[in-house]
């Protein structure tokens, strides 16, 4: 891969697909139907600016498999936001849910804007359109969206409201991630970095390492960094967190960062660089630090064929969506760093989004600590279906993940006489 080439998300999908399916020996006609999303809808949003002015939105849906179930997964809002993009992502979140074990599909959306620049009253009028052009592909037995980058609650408040003004009835299982008034789930804040904690636990056990002991780096410092900085000693019983990065830079010492101080810093200044008692580090500089445990939480393809020779963490827990190429990933198996791949490493927040279907639907709610309970069960489950595929076949962890996710789904498929 030459250096400064853009990678396609959805070529690396389907070629990580691929690899699965041959592993798997699966027969032509299956491999091919799974290569594809089922169904993707492309949409125009014409907006009222706060200004008067009109500006014109473009807007996807990809269902990319229901066989296990009713499709389900995050709506983005990024300026690079493409329909590659959202079917790789799509793609993903059937593999995701497959693998720990849920009965749903897999399926994402998105809007190409910059919501930095988007007014609340803005936004709102956007996740309105956005509803009112694709409300009739989606329901609980359909398709399911949740917040995902640059969306958060009262974005999913909005769209839920729209949903159900324009069907007349109540229907809070629509739509996850919402605030806790109107059904969403205690424990959904924080699931997708919980859950990488729980993983991070069970993996430290097979490698015999003491967690506690360990030294950890956070690439992207979001939501699901921020809540992996903190989880990460409050689970793991310690830990020295040296190394921080976001968007406009990172910080470093070696003799630890406060993972509360900086969580309040950030959200105080908006950035961590600057943080009192650190140095600057780059984003690159800061995959490639020896630590125990890496977890890049930001966007894809920041773990390259370039890099991944120089990278030295034992466990790199993938908090974000494709962060590894598949080249990468054959060079951190042969040098031995065990790899937690996203769709299993970032489930916890699928799983708890479908514990928030479940409550929607029976109109009953859970306490935290039960939802808490149950991420741990799924997660520490999903991690040994995975560790036993990859001891089975010795391949690395992204592979034997793709080959538990993939045969659920192609059983499916052909359980239903479609392939």
């Amino acid at each position: 891969m030459a250096k400064g080439e853009k990678l396609n998300p959805f070529e690396i999908a389907q070629r990580q697909l691929d690899e699965a399916a041959e592993k798997l020996g699966l027969d032509e006609a299956t491999r091919e139907f799974l290569r594809w999303p089922m169904r993707e809808f492309k949409v125009t949003l014409p907006v009222r600016m706060d200004d008067g002015t009109v500006k014109v939105f473009h807007g996807y849906r990809v269902q990319y498999n229901n066989a296990r179930g009713p499709t389900k997964g995050g709506l983005r809002w990024h300026p690079d936001e493409t329909i590659d993009t959202v079917r790789a992502l799509a793609a993903w979140m059937t593999w995701k849910t497959a693998v720990v074990d849920i009965p749903l599909g897999g399926g994402k959306g998105g809007i190409t804007c910059n919501p930095k620049e988007l007014s609340e009253r803005e936004k709102e009028r956007l996740a309105r359109a956005y509803i009112r052009a694709v409300g009739r592909v989606l329901g609980v037995t359909k398709d399911v969206p949740a917040p995902d980058v640059y969306t958060n609650p009262q974005i999913m408040a909005w769209m839920m409201d729209e949903y159900e003004t324009l069907m007349g009835e109540n229907h809070p299982g629509v739509i996850t991630g919402k605030p806790i008034p109107l059904g969403g789930s205690q424990g959904r804040n924080d699931a997708t970095a919980r859950g990488g904690i729980y993983v991070v636990r069970e993996a430290c056990k097979v490698k015999n390492m003491d967690p506690a002991k360990a030294t950890y780096a956070i690439q992207g410092f979001g939501n699901a960094g921020q809540f992996a900085a903190t989880l990460h000693k409050e689970i793991l019983g310690g830990g020295k967190l040296v190394a921080v990065s976001d968007s406009k830079g990172g910080v470093y010492n070696p003799d630890g960062i406060d993972p509360e101080a900086i969580v309040k810093y950030k959200l105080e200044t908006g950035q961590v660089s600057g943080f009192p008692g650190t140095k600057p580090i780059s984003n690159e500089e800061l995959l490639e630090l020896d630590v125990d445990i890496l977890y890049p939480a930001a966007l894809e393809n920041v773990i390259t064929e370039e890099n991944a020779p120089r990278i030295k963490a034992k466990i790199i827990c993938e908090l974000a969506n494709g962060p590894t190429t598949p080249e990468a990933d054959h060079i951190l198996f042969k040098n031995g760093n065990f790899v937690l791949p996203d769709f299993l490493a970032n489930a916890g927040g699928v799983t708890v989004s479908y514990f928030e279907q479940v409550q929607n639907t029976y109109n009953f709610y859970w306490d935290l600590e039960e939802v808490h309970r149950m991420l741990d069960r799924k997660m520490t489950k999903a991690f040994y279906d995975v560790y036993e595929m990859h001891k089975k076949h010795n391949v690395h962890m992204r592979l034997a993940a793709y080959m538990v996710a993939v045969s659920r789904v192609a059983e499916a498929c052909k359980l239903r006489g479609w392939v």
